[in-house]
């Protein structure tokens, strides 16, 4: 019997032996055990078989993890912005794990092998890594395997198509030229590559910061786990706790940064086309905007403005004076945008070229020549923005778009966007001095060519300058508002696009919008006229179309849909106090401004249903849907929601099936919802009259509006040259109050309307006493609607009216209901 064990012990250990060189001999490398922890402070840095890692407390609720195979690499990013807080962490560890425990959370790696578990304080599982697969290599791709937990969804992960929840889906993120893209197709021009996992009442952010390219798989063709991971570079996420998702986003981008405040004029409408030209075309679309009374603020001129194409240059016979011409434009109330491609034209001759050529600003091939690839205009060179120097360069260039008196730049076709699509591999980055390769460089380049343009701009304005692109990675939102590029006149391109919008609000990038009435191919009726609503309301409002195509201007279709696209319009006009105050939240918070329900909603399933429909800061739920739907199933969700343009109450909770009309689109409002808005202007250039109209909506929970003014143009505010004062809605005390105004700079408002919703004949007493006298204002609506779809938001003043002036001093609004 002994001898028989030992056989069965030596064939055990042999078994063993090969099994553990079968191991060593797998084209999949696991990280393996941890043979070192040194614990620094916040930090525990481990060795383990096969990689090193790093484990950072940044914030009691964010921990970043960094795994490789070699040493780690000196820190850089072009993504996080934020540095490590003083944090109280308690570090532990034993012969079989490490502990760390925060205020907000708890965070357990396993010795054997490296596993990482993060906990809420009291012991529920947030996340975890999958037992058996961890954190491997093939080659040089890495990849980070967690457990998929029961039910779990998954939100987010930037410009992706497809639905609201990606569980049982993959992507790849590889900035790409699309044109004309699939509702499907993946993966599309920007890289943001964080997502917000959320299961069994909790929710949790992962943001992996590689540039390389990364793919995400939610499920797909497995049951197992989720997964993230780059085809090179290290392993390095931020790991994102707080209960409430919001809270998420906020963390995120105070990691990531925040949008600067953008000029009030590219928060109006935007007249654009593939393209406009000659001038006297521009003075035209300029004029019958005015005189059909559309309000506009801006107008955008396409690749055909330029000499054969060429970047910082004019077409002399299309537009001879580009001064003049933007002159006269701004006289009339608008802002000239003019797009602006990377690559600069192989010309000799040909200033701007020569001048790279001199500086030696352009990426390289290996053997250090400039890398030629053709675009527009023909064979280019393409400036290395990843480099100060090359910045530099840009930023010296694009003042001659400052002194012929443009206000904003469109950064387009900067994936890196060539003619074949297959950059090389071998083309050279500076990399802030470091050099990297196509692949790792490619995913920031339209970042950091947003970057030049944005700083370059700002010095040379003076002012707020209006940047978009078309590409970009995580912490884009610092430089450039981004829209979605070219898509197509369909209605599932329409409801795509919505989603895009969503889902990049959830990611971090507030200012975003797509081509209202599609890019590419001829819209209908029907598809305009819903178009133009949903614009409305979008964080950027651009109607655009591509070159063969009819023309999209909101009087191209008829008398009925021009009069549909204007009331919506000037309902957009009328609602610039609220969006701009919106926007004021975005830099303060990274609140989205189009907010998928998933963010308020997190845990009600039936808004992953309803993935079309948003919030339009916190108080405007839309639903959009098909031009040619008859009808349409609305989900509103816990509360009490008024219909926008009848003051008719619903109850959350509730799914309802509406006819639809082609005048209108479905809003709804929530209850105690706060909204100031103005009179109708044509432009932004143009002052509203004296008063401030506040509409609050009667309702059963608390609630509060940060109402925000500055001059619009400059960046005074950062001087302390605004007006911002609290508003709140107090359900329980029946108050209203306007709290101490805030900045050095008075509101452009002498007086406030109070316009109240639903509350019936209640009685307003400020100081105690019954509001009646001559200086001050309040006015009833309920129930008769007040917003007409035929004529949106032209709201009646009601019989029972005076005038409020507001010290600068709290003002309480005692309401007797």
């Amino acid at each position: 019997m002994k001898m028989q064990f030992k056989v069965l012990g030596t064939l055990g250990l042999c078994f063993a032996l090969n099994f553990a060189s079968v191991a060593q001999n797998s084209p999949v490398k696991n990280i393996g055990d941890v043979t070192g922890a040194e614990i620094n402070g916040q930090q525990v840095n481990f060795t383990t078989q096969n990689a090193h890692a790093e484990v950072t407390v940044y914030t009691p609720s964010v921990v970043r993890v960094r795994i490789d195979k070699k040493e780690l690499a000196p820190d850089f990013s072009y993504a996080v912005v934020a540095r490590p807080q003083q944090v109280k962490a308690a570090i532990t560890q034993n012969d079989n794990e490490v502990s760390i425990i925060t205020d907000s959370l708890k965070l357990v790696i396993s010795k054997k092998p490296f596993a990482v578990t993060f906990y809420t304080p009291d012991g529920k599982i947030i996340s975890q890594d999958e037992s058996g697969l961890t954190t491997s290599w093939v080659n040089e791709n890495v990849t980070t395997y967690k457990k998929m937990q029961d039910g779990e969804r998954f939100v987010g992960l930037g410009e992706k198509t497809g639905g609201l929840d990606r569980r049982g889906s993959g992507y790849t993120h590889w900035n790409s030229d699309v044109f004309g893209y699939r509702v499907d197709q993946d993966p599309l021009y920007s890289t943001i590559p964080f997502y917000i996992g959320i299961h069994h009442g909790l929710n949790y952010g992962i943001f992996l910061d590689n540039t390389w390219q990364s793919d995400f798989n939610f499920g797909a063709s497995n049951n197992r786990f989720s997964s993230f991971g780059a085809r090179g570079g290290e392993m390095n996420y931020y790991f994102i706790y707080h209960k409430n998702l919001a809270d998420i986003i906020s963390s995120y981008t105070a990691l990531t940064g925040r949008m600067n405040l953008p000029p009030l004029w590219s928060l109006g409408y935007q007249q654009n086309r593939y393209s406009y030209y000659p001038d006297t075309e521009v003075y035209r679309i300029a004029q019958t905007l005015r005189e059909k009374k559309i309000p506009a603020d801006g107008i955008t001129l396409d690749i055909h403005y330029m000499d054969k194409y060429k970047v910082f240059t004019w077409d002399k016979n299309r537009f001879p004076d580009p001064v003049k011409m933007n002159n006269r434009l701004k006289e009339m109330g608008f802002k000239t945008t003019v797009i602006v491609d990377p690559g600069v034209k192989t010309e000799a001759g040909y200033g701007v070229y020569e001048r790279g050529l001199k500086d030696d600003i352009f990426i390289k091939y290996a053997d250090n020549t400039n890398y030629t690839g053709e675009v527009w205009p023909g064979w280019c060179h393409f400036p290395d923005f990843t480099s100060a120097k090359g910045r530099d360069w840009w930023q010296g260039e694009i003042k001659q778009y400052a002194a012929d008196g443009v206000s904003g730049i469109w950064n387009d076709m900067n994936e890196i966007a060539t003619w074949g699509q297959k950059m090389p591999d071998n083309v050279i980055f500076n990399w802030e001095g470091r050099k990297a390769a196509h692949p790792e460089a490619r995913n920031a380049y339209g970042m950091q060519m947003a970057r030049a343009s944005y700083e370059g701009f700002r010095k040379a304005l003076n002012k707020r300058p209006f940047i978009l692109s078309r590409s970009g990675y995580a912490g884009l939102q610092r430089y450039a508002a981004l829209w979605t590029g070219d898509n197509r006149a369909e209605d599932d391109h329409m409801l795509q696009g919505v989603r895009l919008i969503s889902s990049l609000g959830l990611s971090g990038v507030p200012f975003t919008g797509m081509d209202i009435g599609g890019f590419t191919g001829n819209a209908s009726v029907a598809l305009y006229t819903k178009w133009v609503q949903i614009g409305a309301f979008s964080p950027y409002f651009r109607n655009h179309t591509g070159v063969n195509t009819k023309s999209a201007e909101p009087w191209a279709f008829g008398e009925e849909a021009l009069e549909i696209a204007r009331n919506y319009i000037n309902l957009r006009y009328k609602l610039l106090p609220y969006l701009y105050s919106t926007f004021y939240e975005a830099t303060q918070d990274g609140l989205p401004v189009v907010r998928s329900l998933a963010i308020n909603y997190t845990h009600d399933a039936k808004v992953y249903q309803y993935q079309n429909q948003y919030l339009f800061g916190n108080a405007f739920l839309v639903a959009p849907f098909a031009g040619t739907d008859a009808y349409g199933t609305i989900y509103l969700p816990k509360g009490k929601w008024y219909y926008l343009y009848s003051d008719a109450v619903s109850n959350g909770n509730s799914e309802t099936i509406v006819k639809l009309v082609n005048t209108s689109i479905p809003v709804f409002v929530k209850e105690s919802a706060i909204i100031p808005m103005q009179s109708l202007i044509q432009n932004t250039t143009e002052k509203p009259t004296d008063t401030l109209n506040v509409h609050i909506y009667k309702g059963d929970v608390n609630n509060s509006f940060v109402y925000y003014e500055d001059d619009g143009e400059t960046y005074d505010y950062e001087k302390g040259s605004f007006y911002k004062r609290n508003i709140s809605y107090n359900s329980a005390k029946k108050t209203v109050t306007f709290g101490k105004a805030d900045g050095s700079l008075a509101s452009k408002f002498k007086y406030v309307r109070l316009y109240m919703h639903g509350f019936g004949n209640a009685e307003i007493k400020a100081g105690g006493q019954k509001v009646q006298s001559k200086t001050e204002f309040i006015s009833f609506i309920n129930p008769v609607s007040k917003f007409d779809p035929q004529g949106v938001a032209n709201v009646a003043e009601g019989s029972n009216t005076q005038t409020i002036t507001l010290p600068n001093k709290s003002s309480e609004f005692i309401i007797n209901y």
